[in-house]
């Protein structure tokens, strides 16, 4: 029972034995004064009946009338005259003793007897007769009952007044309790939260400070683990003086798009070269040459800012050396972004820079899923050294799909389009085990392929970038989404899907994601939403976001994370499910010990909020071993099952 409806059981019982006591106290005391006043006022009426009957006693029509006068003017019950030799009634007038208004229970409980007094009536010296009266409590208990009804009303007054005074001071002096409450429901979903306001009450005051001081702590550890987790990342995968990714973490993540699966898809890698570096070194000295790195680097890094842009990297290689990684640029596209940087540095070249900003020779080559990184660096390198021959063009594009390619995006359009449409959508799925027991399926990831018009199921890889450049992101989720809901309401098991960065930027289709999801609340246990590292939107649009998701019943979970670390701590207050660490972060973990420690970290961090790590493609039982060693909670990748149709 709430405490409140205690509360209230005690006013109501309180007042209860209260009014009994008062009542039965006021009740004995009204009793026996008023058994005294009728008592009186019975005697006194015999007095003075007996002494005016003294003249009349022989006369019976007198005494008859004098009785009826004192009997209607007075509170009797009986009035009789007798006879003292032969105790003859001479005149005798009586009440019904009937009581109007006063219910029998109370007659009964009150128990007001009648109480009477008597008198002679003399004939000279001699006792002619006996006056007998009775006095009729009726009007007494009437008064009573009047009083009792009133002390009731006023009690219960008075115990209506308690009870809406005492919930609202209860609710007001409760109401840090219920902060505190939402306090560590915040701290169990990873979210910290302090209390700015303290209450007034002592007792409840140390209470939120001491909450506080737990927030503050567990909040300062959190940060301590972050801020430890994002310097081993730093040390191993950026480049101190630009803040690019350095070439280790270029090569992992070309290796990893190079890979055969799902989330791969074929793109451009650019790699761009200051002219004599080491000239330059000499003739403007060693600050103004870090000078002109860094600007090169925030060249690439606005680049890659753009959010349709997230999953491209920019890296410095070596020395004045940088690469762009570009995954899904077409090759129009690419020599359009060549020429772009190359005007822009040639820009700043003839605004006065020509000193200490030489033109740098730009190469761009494409690559696809399946080939060697071998061949890819060597046709870059081969496409650089061409570049560098040819003065009039400062970049060279070495493609394999230059021919048509307008008439190859009018085929992805159209049979991109029929497939959304026509609902040539199928659906495949992944498993996402337990580390501890690979046998335990934790939820499928849900895959997608698309039907040609050849028939042919098309992987996502193929497609995805087709469908971001014509702008169908969204309907595509939502397609997906639809396709998944009616999977869900056959097949009841837990599934997770991804939602793209475009789609969670369309205010418009986010809400009709929203209403559809809001549709269908029984499905709610059964998916997850997933969004990827590289396509979060700003903070506050991303706990809204959350936070509107959240509302549906539904769960969120990110996917491919590692590559912004410092993050974590805004993600605290999303309520995720878990986190999935990036693959290019797996790979190999059971060789290379930084990584090692980077996971480490990353578990210490997350583990500190109760927030499940899944690792994603985990490709070897070497890697398997290792991240049931650093106690990882989840795992999917090929090793365990590739995407299958259920």
């Amino acid at each position: 029972m709430k405490l409140r409806n205690q509360l209230f059981l005690a006013i109501c019982l309180f007042l209860l034995v209260a009014f009994s006591g008062s009542f039965f106290v006021s009740l004995e005391s009204s009793r026996e004064q008023t058994l005294g006043q009728l008592r009186s006022h019975a005697q006194d009426a015999a007095t003075a009946l007996g002494l005016s009957l003294t003249a009349q006693i022989n006369d019976p029509a007198m005494m008859e009338l004098m009785v009826s006068s004192i009997f209607d003017s007075g509170y009797f019950s009986s009035i009789r005259i007798i006879d003292v030799k032969d105790q003859q009634v001479l005149v005798e007038r009586r009440a019904t003793g009937r009581i109007d208004g006063v219910p029998t229970w109370f007659v009964s409980l009150v128990n007001l007897r009648h109480e009477g007094g008597d008198a002679l009536v003399m004939r000279g010296w001699e006792q002619a007769a006996r006056v007998e009266v009775l006095s009729n409590p009726q009007f007494a208990l009437a008064k009573l009952w009047d009083s009792t009804l009133g002390s009731l009303l006023w009690l219960l007054v008075c115990g209506l007044l308690s009870a809406v005074f005492g919930g609202w001071l209860l609710r007001r002096q409760f109401r840090p309790l219920d902060t505190l409450v939402k306090q560590a429901e915040a701290i169990s979903k990873r979210e910290f939260l302090s209390l700015p306001k303290l209450p007034r009450t002592p007792e409840l005051k140390r209470v939120v400070l001491a909450m506080n001081q737990m927030v503050e702590k567990l909040k300062a550890l959190f940060a301590e683990e972050v801020e430890r987790s994002e310097k081993l990342r730093n040390d191993a995968y950026q480049d101190s003086l630009t803040g690019l990714a350095n070439r280790r973490l270029l090569d992992e993540q070309l290796a990893d798009h190079l890979l055969v699966d799902e989330q791969n898809c074929e793109g451009h890698l650019l790699m761009l070269q200051i002219n004599d570096l080491a000239g330059l070194n000499q003739r403007l000295g060693g600050q103004r040459t870090d000078a002109l790195i860094s600007a090169v680097g925030e060249l690439l890094k606005r680049l890659t800012q753009l959010p349709e842009r997230r999953t491209w990297l920019a890296a410095r290689n070596r020395g004045g050396e940088f690469s762009l990684l570009t995954p899904g640029l077409d090759a129009e596209d690419a020599a359009r972004l060549a020429a772009e940087i190359s005007a822009t540095l040639e820009n700043l070249r003839q605004t006065g820079a020509s000193d200490c900003m030489p033109v740098a020779h730009l190469g761009v080559v494409a690559y696809h899923p399946g080939e060697p990184v071998s061949d890819v660096l060597l046709r870059l390198d081969h496409a650089l050294t061409q570049a560098r021959q040819r003065p009039e063009q400062p970049w060279l594009l070495l493609s394999q799909n230059e021919a048509a390619p307008n008439q190859h995006q009018h085929d992805w359009h159209n049979w991109i389009d029929d497939a959304l449409t026509q609902g040539k959508l199928l659906l495949y799925f992944q498993p996402v085990v337990q580390c501890a027991d690979t046998s335990q399926v934790l939820h499928h990831k849900v895959l997608a392929r698309l039907l040609d018009p050849q028939g042919e199921a098309i992987a996502a890889a193929h497609f995805l970038p087709w469908i971001e450049r014509l702008g169908w992101s969204a309907r595509f989720d939502l397609a997906m989404l639809e396709a998944t809901l009616e999977y869900l309401a056959a097949n009841r098991w837990p599934l997770a899907l991804s939602v793209s960065g475009s789609t969670l930027r369309d205010k418009a289709q986010l809400q009709l994601i929203l209403e559809t999801l809001e549709s269908l609340p029984e499905l709610a246990p059964l998916l997850t939403l997933e969004i990827d590292e590289r396509q979060l939107p700003p903070a506050d649009e991303l706990q809204r976001l959350s936070h509107s998701l959240l509302k549906t019943g539904y769960r969120i979970g990110l996917q491919h994370f590692g590559g912004s670390f410092s993050q974590i701590g805004n993600l605290t207050q999303l309520g995720l499910a878990y986190l999935k660490i990036d693959g290019a972060y797996i790979r190999r973990i059971d060789e290379l010990r930084d990584k090692r420690l980077f996971i480490e970290a990353i578990f210490r961090a997350t583990n500190s909020i109760d927030l499940p790590l899944i690792a994603e493609m985990v490709e070897s039982q070497g890697e398997l071993d290792t991240i049931k060693e650093l106690g990882v909670f989840g795992l999917m990748g090929r090793l365990i099952g590739p995407p299958e149709p259920m």
